[in-house]
């Protein structure tokens, strides 16, 4: 059974979505054009706010695997956005 804290999150973000107009200006569809499947599948958008995009990741061992390719993925990411100035790891709930 879902919980209803993910429901409300899924919810808000679809709000989000189409209050812009555009999946393409989502955080989420940046991390998708980054990340491979595999990747995505360890970590979860916790927030994106003054150009800073956090995210939990589920295990030390993926934390330090994206952290050594933080470079990267930032200059990927500023591709797609360039509001995104930092990306912020954190061990966290990725459910």
């Amino acid at each position: 059974m879902e919980k209803i804290k993910d429901t409300i999150e899924v919810v808000i973000r679809d709000l989000l979505v189409k209050k812009s107009g555009s999946s393409n200006n989502a955080p989420e569809s940046w991390l998708r054009k980054v990340l491979t499947k595999k990747e995505l599948g360890h970590i979860k958008l916790q927030y994106f706010r003054k150009g800073i995009l956090g995210l939990s990741v589920d295990s030390s061992p993926w934390l330090y695997s994206l952290n050594l390719k933080k470079a990267r993925l930032l200059g990927e990411l500023q591709r797609c956005s360039p509001d995104i100035q930092e990306i912020r790891f954190h061990i966290g709930d990725v459910q």
